[in-house]
């Protein structure tokens, strides 16, 4: 295996993220003091310890860590455009995974931060009620809380890894948007920079009320550039500004039966040796339209589990085509 490659499709977790060189010139950030990245949760752990990346995945993720560029994940439905956010975070030591989802009402400022000022005005009155019409200290970050791209931008001492899924369902000017934000690798939040108070405690996206991290000046700006995977169904076409500032690759289907077992069997274990038939079965489907590898996961369990007397026929009704398949309008 190359030694450069900082993340290897192992599963294992490691150190290597600690050899990542020093970013390109035009890619360097300066923002701190430097954060520690909270531990990892439970959430995506199934998926990244059986994951299994190609080989250009691999690639292109080390090259998307090693320039500090967003990497774009394109591919057919199951095949584990979102999961590979969470193999690397998970085999990196790289904390919880931030997860953007995307829809076309989705706007920048969502990722970046919201705030809710509200709430702050009707707190205000309250407290100023019970000191007797004295008005209380002005604890602005109890309103103010990052989004996931915002809270990913932070700087912290190693990259926190962002998943954008599927940006291809964004309003038109979202990827252009996010292009400034990734070159400056920094955003302000105007509520706070407006202020004559320079510093804040805001709450982050995957932090509680308690857990609050400083804001100075109403700027945040990120030391280590976070590894962003979006992800895109190919739903429709990006800018060649955007384009040419991703590092991309397309995910495909198991190419053969060999491949599909497998995957089976690092989610199912020996269920795998008893399906080759439905295994056989879901590959022939395939060739006639759109399938995902995860229905074949959830017909597989459910044959081993259900008394049905044609587990073919169960098979083929909770696998339905995703697109038009044979006979079908």
């Amino acid at each position: 295996m190359p030694d450069w490659l900082l993340y290897r499709g192992t599963r294992e977790p490691h150190d290597g993220i600690d050899r990542l060189p020093p970013p390109p010139p035009w890619r360097s950030f300066d923002g701190g003091p430097t954060l520690n990245i909270p531990p990892a949760g439970p959430a995506g752990r199934h998926q990244a310890t059986t994951y299994r990346p190609s080989d250009d995945a691999v690639q292109q993720v080390n090259a998307a860590l090693y320039l500090r560029r967003p990497l774009l994940v394109t591919g057919p439905p199951g095949t584990g455009k979102s999961t590979l956010a969470y193999a690397v975070a998970h085999e990196l030591g790289l904390g919880s995974v931030l997860h953007w989802p995307i829809t076309s009402r989705v706007t920048l400022r969502d990722g970046l931060y919201q705030y809710d000022p509200l709430t702050r005005l009707y707190a205000a009155g309250r407290e100023g009620a019970v000191n007797g019409g004295e008005p209380a200290p002005d604890d602005i970050g109890r309103y103010i809380r990052l989004g996931p791209l915002g809270t990913a931008l932070l700087p912290y001492a190693r990259p926190r890894v962002l998943l954008i899924d599927e940006i291809d369902k964004s309003d038109i000017d979202l990827p252009n948007d996010l292009l400034t934000i990734f070159e400056k690798g920094e955003y302000e939040i105007p509520e706070l920079a407006r202020r004559a108070e320079p510093t804040a405690e805001v709450m982050t996206a995957d932090g509680s009320a308690a857990d609050r991290v400083t804001v100075t000046g109403g700027t945040v700006r990120c030391s280590a550039f976070p590894l962003v995977v979006m992800t895109s169904n190919g739903e429709r076409e990006f800018p060649p500004a955007f384009l040419r500032r991703c590092i991309t690759v397309k995910l495909s289907q198991p190419a053969d039966q060999v491949e599909l077992a497998a995957i089976v069997r690092e989610h199912l274990g020996d269920l795998a040796d008893q399906s080759d038939d439905l295994i056989g079965q879901f590959f022939e489907r395939a060739k006639q339209g759109t399938l995902a590898t995860d229905q074949l996961l959830n017909a597989v369990y459910l044959c081993r589990y259900s008394d049905a007397a044609d587990r073919h026929d169960l098979a083929d009704r909770i696998t339905p085509y995703l697109s038009a398949g044979p006979d079908e309008d």
